[in-house]
């Protein structure tokens, strides 16, 4: 009888055993050449220098190649903790909300015209007659606040035909959306993200320890820094963080990654936080149907919150009153037509409400500070690649 000392993968560990074998059975064989071993697919970076140091050269796998070959990409541990990460926000985001009184809904995917403004949308036929893949639940989200639903949330897949090729774009991505009346200001959904947001942080650190552990391994990362009452700014104080700090930029314009990215080094030396919420935004950089402000319209009632420096909500106050959304619409270039549904379901009486959306796979990609959204998408789909 033979003794075998062999290592065995159980979820994300590996032990080491030692078995007595009296038969072996193959149920499955794999072919000779594999396109990449999967140790060299689990090395860390401090792997690969302490290699270079010693001399010795060490196999990378390209994201490419681990990408054309995903079903064997996601056998390393760290990927296999990645995905049980993503489900852990997804869960949560979803149970927090249902335990606030939102009311899960489903939207279509398949829309007459645009939800975001501008051309950024995959067109098809639908028999007949041209139709998108919905940008985002937006309109319908409105739409079930004004058909008597006080708080919704859906959680399903957004299409943006931007032609991004960037570390945080992706052209399907998992959207997580809520909606919400208001009783006096849009605030109120400001407070509920923070809320949303400081329990998602808690549970993954209390709860999803090994797996968090296991990504640190390969993808090493400082604990995300987060306060218990989320830190609002207005727009007009970033802007002045960073102009104090050095950098040019236009005060009404919009931020680009370089300027996000600085804020947020500036907002976690002054206030020691991570996660922040930015309001007050300018008009002009937002979607139609945005509130502007009452007391300068230049300005609207809108939101981002941002993680390490980068974007992951956008959220406002929405217009709701029919005449001004059209007059809206029709300034960013909107055939109304297409969204004569949305618009008329504001002129049956509408109540004050604000909303938020949040890209799924940049939340994980950014609480554990990994350097492309790629790796967080089990089969990611982005300008250049459609497959597997």
């Amino acid at each position: 009888m033979n003794v075998y000392c062999i290592h065995v993968v159980t979820g994300m560990q590996c032990l080491q055993v030692e078995i007595q074998v009296r038969k072996i059975y193959c149920i499955s064989r794999a072919i000779p050449t594999l396109p990449f071993s999967l140790e060299d697919a689990a090395r860390s970076e401090a792997e690969f220098e302490k290699a270079e140091q010693a001399g010795e050269m060490l196999v990378r796998v390209g994201q490419d190649t681990r990408l054309n070959h995903r079903c064997l990409d996601l056998r390393t541990a760290a990927n296999q903790a990645i995905i049980r990460i993503k489900g852990q926000v997804k869960h949560k985001f979803g149970d927090f909300l249902l335990s606030k009184d939102f009311v899960e809904i489903e939207t279509p995917k398949l829309t007459a015209g645009s939800t975001e403004g501008g051309a950024a949308v995959f067109k098809l036929q639908y028999y007949g007659q041209p139709a998108c893949l919905a940008q985002s639940p937006q309109l319908y989200k409105q739409i079930s606040i004004n058909g008597g639903f006080g708080r919704v949330v859906e959680v399903g897949p957004v299409y943006r035909a931007e032609n991004s090729n960037t570390h945080r774009h992706l052209s399907e991505f998992i959207g997580l959306d809520a909606e919400m009346e208001i009783m006096e200001h849009y605030f109120e959904v400001c407070d509920i993200v923070g809320e949303l947001f400081v329990s998602i942080f808690k549970h993954l650190t209390e709860n999803c320890k090994k797996e968090l552990e296991t990504i640190n391994r390969q993808y090493p990362f400082e604990p995300l820094k987060y306060l218990e009452q989320t830190l609002k700014l207005t727009y007009e104080e970033g802007i002045q963080m960073l102009k104090e700090a050095g950098t040019e930029i236009e005060p009404m314009g919009d931020l680009n990654t370089e300027a996000e990215k600085k804020l947020g080094r500036l907002v976690k030396e002054k206030y020691g936080t991570d996660f922040f919420i930015l309001y007050r935004y300018p008009s002009a950089v937002r979607p139609f149907y945005t509130m502007p402000c009452c007391e300068n319209p230049a300005y609207s009632n809108s939101f981002d919150a941002f993680i390490r420096g980068e974007e992951i909500i956008s959220g406002a106050q929405r217009i709701h009153m029919p005449e001004l959304l059209t007059k809206r619409a029709a300034e960013c270039g909107i055939d109304t037509s297409t969204i004569s549904a949305y618009v008329n379901s504001f002129c049956y009486g509408a109540p004050p409400h604000a909303g938020f959306g949040v890209g799924l796979e940049r939340v994980v990609m950014l609480f554990c500070a990994l350097n492309n959204i790629r790796k967080t998408s089990m089969f990611p789909r982005d300008p250049q690649r459609l497959t597997p």
